[in-house]
């Protein structure tokens, strides 16, 4: 390392083949010390926790499909309103002609 005078890089603080205390996951049914009481309350909160966490992902991926959805209609809704600008614009363009050719043949 950096001066520690070990030589050894900074992450292997650990000692080899334990977990870090927060890479753990509790087994209710195989954890010693508790009562079924507390187990069935441990399973509980767990069941809880992955309904709440499975309506935040279904409520994330809502927001994520409307958004896209709203991209797509907006798009077609302007290149539509674009095709229509064009037709206006050979509109007047024609008009401008048929204008152009009555002023001809006025004058002459």
């Amino acid at each position: 390392g950096q001066g520690h005078g070990t030589g050894a890089p900074l992450m292997a603080a650990q000692e080899p083949g334990r977990e870090a205390a927060f890479a753990q996951r509790i087994d209710p049914r195989r954890e010693p010390g508790l009562s079924p009481e507390q187990r069935l309350h441990m399973e509980q909160v767990e069941r809880a926790l992955r309904r709440r966490l499975r309506g935040r992902n279904v409520l994330l991926a809502l927001g994520i499909g409307a958004v896209t959805a709203g991209i797509y209609a907006y798009t077609f809704y302007s290149v539509s309103q674009e095709r229509f600008l064009d037709d206006l614009e050979q509109e007047v363009e024609a008009a401008r002609e048929r204008a152009r050719e009555r002023a001809q043949s006025a004058a002459s």
